[in-house]
């Protein structure tokens, strides 16, 4: 069974490696949007980081994680999809690359994911809060970065919406 420890260890791991990614992916967009998109996702990912550090410190000097959840800047995946059908259009400068990008962000998320919902079934439900949140989170970038890729493939999809049909022109 996964101790509180070691969980929260792990997750700065997880946590460490998928800003490191969009630090990466970011450092090469040279679209203005996605650029920007890498940007922000890597801030949240650092503050990840410093959300289970200090967890870690607390949980190592009194042996309790508190009330504190980790925050996100980006809407819950529910208010994603229904934002996304008001929104048009998404052009990328290089789709092959940030195709790329967005494929490796989307591996590493769906791994943090994996982790975070293992976790919280591992875990006493007293120490499940702060992962049950990471998990919500998580579930949001996945989402965020699917719908990334679909309107970079130019699938006629982005979050999850049609963007157009080619039957009914």
């Amino acid at each position: 069974m996964t101790t509180v420890e070691s969980a929260i260890e792990q997750a700065i791991g997880y946590e460490t490696r998928v800003r490191e990614v969009y630090r990466g992916a970011a450092a090469k967009e040279v679209d203005p949007k996605g650029k920007l998109l890498f940007e922000l996702l890597a801030e949240e990912e650092a503050d990840h980081v410093a959300f289970l550090e200090h967890a870690l410190s607390k949980w190592r000097s009194t042996g309790a994680l508190g009330p504190e959840a980790p925050s996100t800047r980006f809407p819950s995946r529910t208010v994603i999809a229904h934002r996304v059908s008001k929104v048009g259009e998404c052009v990328a400068d290089e789709p092959a690359d940030q195709a790329a990008r967005l494929e490796q962000a989307l591996c590493v998320e769906q791994e943090t994911s994996d982790f975070f919902r293992e976790v919280v079934n591992e875990l006493p439900p007293e120490a499940r809060a702060p992962f049950e949140r990471f998990l919500e989170i998580e579930d949001g970038h996945l989402a965020i970065v699917q719908a990334e890729l679909d309107s970079v493939r130019g699938l006629g999809f982005w979050f999850d919406v049609r963007e157009f049909d080619l039957e009914s022109a």
